[in-house]
């Protein structure tokens, strides 16, 4: 809606009227350029919304319903939606047997997400040379892990080697809960530690 005549993205809404149709929603504005003065008209024209195959993960569930968006927007992993269960993150967008990163939405079939209202549920592994103890964590999203990190958990004192996320594995930087898959560690001979994740087990799967 940029100024015609001088590009000038300051603009005033004068005006602004909706018209419906069984298939489109236009919408007319009036508007006025705070740098030049013009005064001009512009109209989008937007395919009306309709409902769209949803599936939410919510830890080790996941909910089946349905979203309403528009034909003429696009999708792309990690925009989050309202969903009726709340706000949800895209993690996957299906068009026949075949997933994208990015699509109008016209063309998708079902839409993958997870709930961002919850804590995120990640897997924790340490390495006991041969003998793995294995737990879920119930985390923050946006708390942090980075390789190198020395934490407590349970009985043990381990520094972290590698996190698997949802697209990589990182040997190095950070990675938030809410992407986090697993993380890999292994013991080591220190008192002292970044942090204690105890409290935050979920429950020993091993």
């Amino acid at each position: 809606m940029d100024c015609p005549i001088c590009g000038s993205d300051d603009i005033e809404i004068i005006n602004s009227k909706q018209k419906t149709t069984k298939k489109k929603l236009t919408e007319e504005y009036l508007l006025k350029c705070e740098d030049c003065g013009h005064v001009y008209r512009n109209v989008i024209s937007l395919k009306k919304p309709r409902p769209y195959r949803l599936i939410i993960s919510e830890q080790d569930k996941s909910h089946k319903t349905t979203i309403d968006l528009s034909p003429s927007d696009e999708l792309e992993i990690g925009d989050v939606l309202l969903s009726e269960l709340g706000q949800v993150e895209v993690t996957g967008i299906e068009i026949g047997d075949r997933r994208v990163n990015k699509s109008k939405l016209e063309d998708v079939d079902t839409i993958w997400a997870s709930s961002v209202e919850i804590p995120a549920r990640i897997g924790f592994s340490v390495d006991l040379h041969g003998e793995v103890d294995s737990y879920k964590l119930d985390l923050e999203r946006d708390f942090e892990i980075a390789p190198g990190d020395v934490i407590k958990i349970d009985d043990h004192i381990v520094k972290v080697h590698v996190i698997k996320t949802q697209e990589r594995k990182l040997t190095s930087g950070f990675a938030k809960a809410g992407v986090i898959k697993r993380v890999y560690s292994k013991p080591v001979k220190f008192n002292n530690y970044d942090y204690d994740l105890t409290k935050n087990i979920f429950k020993k799967t091993k």
